[in-house]
Formats: structure tokens, C-alpha cells, sequence
């Protein structure tokens, strides 16, 4: 045994082919267990469903037989105590006169008009025991001849008294066919003494039978189907009526039926039993097909997964993995991984051009994109790097005080703002504010063109709080409230608005420039929009900068464009919208997720205090 199992475990462990067999079979057998288990669950969950439907159509049926049957003892009671009787049969004497014809006759018309306030009975009969005339509604009156059913009749009611007893035509005491014949038992009649109240009465007979057809048609409503089949059995477990020939063995818990489902109802009152049987196979057609839909489907997967196994083989995953962990390598960064391989085959040839395209790669990025990184890397600083910010700074602090040494105040202020925008500028080398730090940078160069135009214009911040520590690309709204103030807000009189907005859209930055200024011509809005979709769509690794090519205006919204493609990706976009004499609206949107991934900053806010603010 032991050297069968080392046999089998060094076949696994020698053949790729068998472990992939084991490992897709042992996926599947999860899925087959729970397949099997939900297919077997379901049947229950439907058997035990159908029961319920099924025992509650069979309780109301039993309910409403009992309320009939219940009926019917009144309706008994009512004749054997009724006065009218009683004194018609006290007067009719043993001879057979014409007055008792009359008197018989009158008594069966009285017992038709009793049977017809209840549609389940099919016969009333009353047995004289004194002329030994049988009154029947349905056979009139005839003489009972048989000296033995003569007699059968006596003692019956001499021994049962006063009580009811249901009689079925397989009771002893209905005997043989000729007495079936003379009391007229169809399925069951109701048998019960007369003058119930008195204890000196004559052996005379009330014979109520019930309409076997009626009783099948009342119970034969609840079956479900035309092969099911329901059975009535009285409280001596005698079969009253049924659709097909029943025996008592169903009312035996344990008995069963081949094929056959049993759901079985006993009345609360008279301790009568409703019986059904239903196919087995009936019950269970949907979930079979249900069944063979799920064997069919694993069979399939165990042939696929034989099949996928017996396809992946001879060492297919060992090159894999390896080329999977040169991709992974070459994917951080590491242009220097090589994949070894002593293969000839054609994972030899595609390792080979693997390593073989890497170089390539790092070729391609060591002299050229690096190159052209480095070109967009110029540019990005390209505002900075017109003039001397340190220079400036220096500059402008000494002609500061200069100026608050006059009294000059308006040219000390435009002069502060000037010197803090450059200073703000520098940001200690770093190419990124966060929208705090630029609306506040922003707000010294805006405050330099306020005092420049003598405070023609006013200007309002909207920041929204959850964006104030987003970091962006630093001078990234500079250029666009430059032309909302040179191009928009210059020409107009007085009553000028700017406006600059902040907000996360979804999984956006949206920021905004508006102006109320004199707007942007229709034609040169179309101009302005294809010029910047051109730029935007330009793809090609040698447009990776607008600088590239002649730039003869559009300067600044070029430059915009041009930044944030580069740097926030295609999902990146600038929008303009203007209406000539109305005013313009640029709109920024930036990817959240692009400008939590390109910067890491964790910023101090500078103004605490800036939020939304009309200046």
C-alpha cells in the first residue's frame, strides 16, 4: 500500500499534467457538493411546499363534508323527532289499506321536500315495521318480502337505539345485494331509529343515504392533477367514495405507494379521513429537469477540466511564471531584469524576445522619452524661469519700504503683493500648491491687477473645504485669470466680477475662473475650442509639448492644456464657455485619483482665514 501511495506522489510530483487534473477537479468539487446539496434542499423546500397547499385544499374540503354531514344528523334529527311522522306511522296499522297507501304516499312527498333543502343527499327512506313498507323518495313504497332483511332491519333498530350509525355498502349489516337493493345504500347512509324520545318505540327506521357522485365531485376539486387520486373513508375506515379503488390499507400511516406521494386529512368531528395520492414524478418534473440540467453541467466541467489538464502540460507554467515575474519587474521600474532560459522551444523563443524588447525599452526611454520628459519638465517651469525670482524678491522688498517711507501706500501694497507672489512662487522648489496655496498665491497677483486698474473689478473666492489640501500644478490658474483680466474685465467700466471656484465633482477637481467681462465672439470662441481639442488629441510621443511647435497665440490656455494632459492624464480637460457681452466661464477638471498619485504633500495653510471673500 505504501509503495502504491509513494508511486502515485511521485507521479504528481513529476507530472505538471496530473497536479493541474487534482488541483481543477478539487475547484470543482466545491461547486459539485454545493450543486448537489441546493438540488436536494430544493426538493424538500418543494415536497414540504406542496404538502402545505396541499393539506390546506384537503382540510377545507374535509371541513366543509364535515358542516354537510353535520347537516344532514340535523335534518335526521328534525324527521325521526317530527310529530306529523310519528302519528302518520302510529295510525297506519299492519293491513294494507287504501287509506294507508294515501298515508304513505303523503309521507314520501313530505320526506322529497326534506331532501331537497340539501343537494348531497340522494335518498330518504323510512322502514314501518308494523306493515313492513319500506317509504323511499326515490322508489316509493314497496313491501320488504325477505324475512331475513325483515329481521336485519328489527334488531338494527333495536340495538342501536337512539344514535346514528353510517352504513356502507360493506358493512355486515347491509349484507347481501339484494338487501343493498331494498335500503338503497349508495356510498354511505345515515341509519337511526325513530321517535327518538321515546323509550316504548316501535323498530321502525330513518335511512338516509348521501349522493356517492356528489361527495366525489366535492372532494375531486382539490386534485391537482388527472393522475392524482383522493379517497373518502367513513370512521370505521370503511371507503365511501373515491377515484379509484381504495382500500383501508391507506389509512395506515406506514403503508406507501409505489410512486405515490400520501397526504392524509382526518376530520375534527366525525373522525372521517381524507386520503390523496399524488405521482412522485409529477411533484418532482420541474426539479428533475432541474436535476439533469446539473449533472449535465458537471459532467462537463470534469470532461473541460480533464481536458484544459491534458493541454496544459510539459513544464507550460514553469516558463510562464518566470516570464510573469519579469513583467511584474520591468513594470516597477527594473529595466535591468532578465529572464534566464535554456530552452529551445517556443517559450525559449518568446523568452528571448522578452528580454530582448526590455532592452529595447530601456534603450528607447534612455534616449529618447527621457529626453522628452525632460524638455516637458523645462516647460512646466517655464513661467517661473523668465525672470529671477530671487532677484526679484530682494528687489522689490527694498523698493517696499522705500515706498512706506513716503507714504505711498497704494505702491507699498501693489509692491507687498508682488513680492509675495514671487516669493510664493519659489515654494521652495517644488512644482505643486495645494488649492489653498494657490488661491492664496493667486490672490496676491489678482490684488497687483486690482490696484493696477484702480479697483474696476472685484473678486470672489468659493472654496469648498473638502479641496482645500488637494495639491495641483503650481501657476495652473495664473494664465487663466490673466485673461479673464486683461481679455474680459479691462473693458468694462465699472461693476466688474471675477470669480474663481473650487469642488469636487464626483471623482473630479473642477476649478473654475468666471468673469462677467465683454465675452468671448462666437467666431473666435469656435477658433479658441479647436485649437485647444487639436492640442488635446495630439497622442504621439513627440507631442508631449506644445513648445514644440510654432505657438503664435493662445499662449497661455495652450499652456494649460498642455500641463494638465501631461501630468493628470486623457481623463484631464479644460472647458470654455462665453457668451459675447455677458462674460466667460474656464473650466478645470482634474482626476482626484491622478493628483493624489503624482503628489504627496501634507501642507501648513498659509491663510487660515481664506474662504469666500469678496475683494
Amino acid at each position: 500500500m505504501k509503495r502504491q501511495l509513494k508511486w502515485l506522489y511521485d507521479r504528481y510530483k513529476q507530472k505538471i499534467q496530473l497536479r493541474l487534473t487534482v488541483y481543477f477537479l478539487l475547484i470543482l468539487l466545491p461547486l459539485v457538493v454545493v450543486s448537489l446539496f441546493a438540488q436536494f434542499r430544493a426538493q424538500q423546500v418543494l415536497l414540504k411546499q406542496t404538502a402545505e397547499r396541499t393539506k390546506g385544499a384537503l382540510t377545507s374540503s374535509m371541513d366543509y363534508i364535515d358542516l354537510t354531514l353535520q347537516n344532514v344528523e340535523e335534518i335526521s334529527t328534525l324527521l325521526a323527532t317530527d310529530n306529523s311522522i310519528l302519528h302518520l306511522l302510529e295510525q297506519i296499522g299492519s293491513e294494507m289499506t287504501p287509506q294507508s297507501i294515501v298515508q304513505f304516499a303523503e309521507l314520501s312527498k313530505q320526506l322529497s321536500n326534506v331532501m331537497s333543502i340539501n343537494h348531497i343527499i340522494s335518498q330518504i327512506s323510512i322502514y314501518h315495521a308494523g306493515s313492513n313498507m319500506l317509504i323511499s323518495t326515490s322508489k316509493g313504497v314497496k313491501e320488504v318480502r325477505n324475512e331475513m332483511h325483515r329481521e336485519r332491519l328489527r334488531r338494527f333498530a333495536e340495538t342501536n337505539g337512539s344514535g346514528i350509525v353510517y352504513m356502507t355498502p360493506e358493512d355486515p349489516f347491509a349484507g347481501d345485494d339484494s338487501f343493498k337493493d331494498v335500503v338503497g345504500v349508495d356510498s354511505v347512509s345515515l341509519v337511526r331509529a325513530l321517535d327518538l324520545y321515546n323509550s316504548d318505540r316501535q323498530p321502525n327506521l330513518l335511512i338516509v343515504t348521501l349522493n356517492k357522485s356528489r361527495l366525489l365531485q366535492l372532494i375531486r376539486s382539490v386534485l391537482p392533477s388527472n393522475d392524482a387520486q383522493i379517497f373518502l373513508f367513513s370512521n370505521n375506515g370503511k371507503m365511501v367514495t373515491g377515484t379509484g379503488p381504495g382500500s383501508t390499507e391507506l389509512l395506515n400511516d406506514g403503508a406507501k405507494e409505489t410512486g405515490m406521494i400520501k397526504f392524509r386529512i382526518d376530520s375534527r368531528y366525525y373522525k372521517w379521513s381524507l386520503v390523496m395520492l399524488q405521482p412522485e414524478d409529477e411533484l418532482y418534473m420541474e426539479s428533475e429537469k432541474t436535476k439533469r440540467y446539473t449533472y449535465f453541467i458537471i459532467g462537463l466541467s470534469v470532461t473541460l477540466a480533464l481536458l484544459i489538464s491534458l493541454a496544459v502540460y510539459n513544464e507550460i507554467a514553469s516558463p510562464l511564471q518566470k516570464l510573469l515575474q519579469g513583467m511584474r519587474a520591468v513594470g516597477s521600474g527594473n529595466f535591468g531584469f532578465k529572464v534566464e532560459t535554456r530552452r529551445k522551444d517556443e517559450f525559449g523563443h518568446l523568452t528571448r524576445a522578452f528580454n530582448q524588447m526590455v532592452q529595447d525599452q530601456k534603450h528607447l526611454i534612455e534616449t529618447y522619452y527621457e529626453q522628452q520628459l525632460r524638455l516637458a519638465n523645462t516647460e512646466l517651469k517655464f513661467l517661473q524661469s523668465q525672470i529671477n525670482p530671487h532677484f526679484l524678491y530682494n528687489t522689490l522688498d527694498s523698493i517696499y519700504w522705500a515706498a512706506k517711507n513716503y507714504e505711498a501706500d497704494e505702491i507699498s501694497e501693489m509692491v507687498i503683493h508682488l513680492s509675495r507672489f514671487f516669493r510664493l512662487s519659489l515654494n521652495k522648489g517644488k512644482e505643486t500648491f495645494t488649492v489653498e496655496e494657490t488661491i492664496a498665491h493667486l490672490h496676491d497677483y489678482v490684488r497687483v491687477q486690482q490696484l493696477r486698474f484702480l479697483d474696476k473689478f472685484s473678486v470672489t473666492y468659493d472654496i469648498q473645504e473638502e479641496t482645500r489640501t488637494i495639491p495641483v500644478l503650481k501657476l495652473l490658474l495664473q494664465p487663466l485669470v490673466e485673461n479673464a483680466i486683461l481679455h474680459g474685465l479691462e473693458s468694462k467700466p465699472e461693476g466688474g466680477q471675477l470669480t474663481v471656484t473650487s469642488r469636487i465633482e464626483g471623482d473630479c477637481l473642477v476649478l473654475t475662473v468666471k468673469d462677467n467681462g465683454v465675452g468671448i465672439p462666437r467666431e473666435r470662441l469656435a477658433y479658441i475650442r479647436d485649437e485647444l481639442d487639436r492640442l488635446a488629441k495630439q497622442k504621439d510621443a513627440t507631442h508631449l509639448s506644445f513648445a514644440q511647435e510654432p505657438v503664435h497665440d493662445l499662449y497661455g490656455l495652450k499652456n494649460v492644456m498642455s500641463r494638465i494632459k501631461m501630468l493628470y492624464g486623457n481623463r484631464a480637460d479644460l472647458n470654455i464657455l462665453s457668451a459675447e457681452g455677458e462674460g466667460t466661464t474656464v473650466t478645470v477638471t482634474l482626476p482626484l485619483d491622478k493628483c493624489k498619485e503624482e503628489f504627496h504633500f501634507d501642507r501648513v495653510r498659509p491663510y487660515p482665514e481664506l474662504g469666500r471673500n469678496v475683494i
